[in-house]
């Protein structure tokens, strides 16, 4: 298969994506407060292997070698977070300047490496503070989001440009209020829906704070979409189709493009939403970009006994997997680019995650080879440039991730990175799809300067 590599923009922006918890470790280190993370992952129970994030990939005292790491893989872009609890460690309240000085100096480092830092806000670990007072069924979470997104802007917006508010509302709804496979680990469907609402005011009152503290900022949000297909064509999968892709892609969506919370699954969910009169403004505040995060594609079938949205994930025979079970489609990739484009008017979209684990074997000369990886990538960006060439304003690609890491519920038994890590020793070792990776940007590059 091959990449179209002249179906994308000139100044696309080839990066690696990450994010705090996964990699920083240093969780007690300068005034860094417990998060729902630290507090999720310490539940026995909880994590695959009773793991957790106190060292991860020890990217705090590491950053410096990343960079460089970056730097081998030839890409122009890094997507990291910034942890709520080490810029403000009561949730509100007073800024903690060490917390702060951190991202200053990995900003710096990155500008030096002609790196553009894309810099998201939240990337779930809120303060166990602020979870301790209700969390994000509370309105005053949202209001705390802004102050913390101000803080963050006043200090970096002279140099970051680029900016997401969220990253997946939907996990930190869903999976951690009604599914209880995320931090906090709840199972109740009227503080999930509450989340959710809050998540997305946050993400406006955020978008403001963040303008005003840095006019020049160029602002998006980060949802993980699903193409969704019935199972079969019986009105009953169609219908649970429907719901599907309300509860995944239409209620995280139309909100934030001013088109309300989805009536259809305000009715799925008998909820009512703590909204206000001047909400839906907030929440639709005008955006510069959107970023998709895509894994895999989801079959249901109709399950009207089951939780919301009474859709039961149907597993298709014959299909490739990942190491996650999760199905191998890069044409979903393309459709959701298209969708975006057509459906939502998106003017400018990134693929802010999308990557594969597979059980990565380290041979005796210490050398990782993953083709499975190296297909997974290449399906994947072909998808993606044969959607730029039918007019996605696709400016960007971040491979998800740079680094091994810490994968949540997964523990360190996932592997995603383009950069294999010895946990033991953290010695990092470029696998060969992070060398494939590096190849094809310079052949976009290449084809660039030619071009000129």
């Amino acid at each position: 298969m091959t990449i179209d590599l002249a179906a994308l923009p000139r100044d696309f922006l080839w990066g690696t994506a990450t994010s705090a918890y996964q990699i920083e470790g240093a969780v007690a280190e300068d005034g860094r407060s417990p998060s729902i993370w630290d507090t999720f992952s310490h539940t026995p129970g909880k994590i695959a292997g009773g793991d957790h994030g106190d060292v991860a990939c020890d990217h705090y005292h590491r950053w410096r070698e990343d960079i460089g790491l970056m730097n081998r893989l030839g890409v122009n872009a890094y997507r990291m977070s910034v942890a709520w609890p080490r810029v403000v460690p009561g949730g509100d309240g007073p800024v903690n300047p060490k917390g702060l000085d951190f991202y200053d100096q990995l900003v710096d480092g990155l500008l030096e490496s002609g790196i553009t830092p894309s810099v998201t806000l939240y990337h779930w670990d809120l303060p166990q503070a602020l979870q301790d007072r209700g969390g994000w069924p509370e309105r005053e979470t949202a209001e705390h989001f802004a102050g913390y997104a101000s803080a963050v802007a006043e200090r970096l917006g002279d140099r970051v440009t680029h900016w997401a508010t969220l990253n997946e509302p939907l996990c930190s709804a869903w999976i951690g209020h009604l599914e209880g496979a995320m931090a906090p680990g709840l199972t109740d469907l009227t503080a999930a829906v509450r989340a959710s609402y809050h998540l997305l005011l946050g993400h406006g009152l955020a978008v403001r704070a963040i303008r005003a503290a840095a006019p020049r900022a160029k602002i998006g949000i980060v949802n993980n979409l699903s193409t969704v297909r019935p199972a079969t064509d019986h009105p009953e999968d169609v219908a649970a189709a429907r719901r599907m892709d309300g509860h995944t892609n239409r209620w995280w969506l139309d909100p934030v493009h001013g088109r309300g919370f989805p009536a259809d699954m305000r009715e799925v969910y008998g909820v009512e939403l703590p909204e206000k009169h001047d909400d839906s403004a907030t929440i639709a505040a005008p955006l510069d970009w959107l970023g998709l995060n895509y894994y895999f594609p989801a079959t249901v079938a109709d399950d009207p006994d089951g939780p919301v949205p009474h859709a039961r994930s149907v597993r298709r025979d014959g299909v490739q997997r990942t190491a996650m079970d999760w199905e191998v489609d890069p044409s979903g990739i393309e459709t959701l680019l298209l969708r975006l484009t057509d459906e939502y008017g998106a003017r400018r979209l990134y693929v802010t995650e999308n990557g594969s684990a597979y059980p990565d074997v380290v041979r005796p000369d210490g050398s990782v080879d993953d083709p499975e990886r190296q297909a997974y990538l290449t399906g994947h960006l072909a998808a993606c440039a044969s959607a730029a060439r039918q007019g996605a304003p696709l400016a960007g690609y971040f491979a998800w991730s740079l680094l091994d890491n810490f994968e949540w519920a997964y523990g360190y038994d996932k592997r995603f990175g383009l950069v294999h890590v010895d946990y033991r020793t953290q010695a990092r070792t470029i696998k060969g799809a992070g060398r494939h990776y590096a190849e094809i940007v310079r052949r976009h590059r290449e084809g660039v300067a030619r071009a000129a």
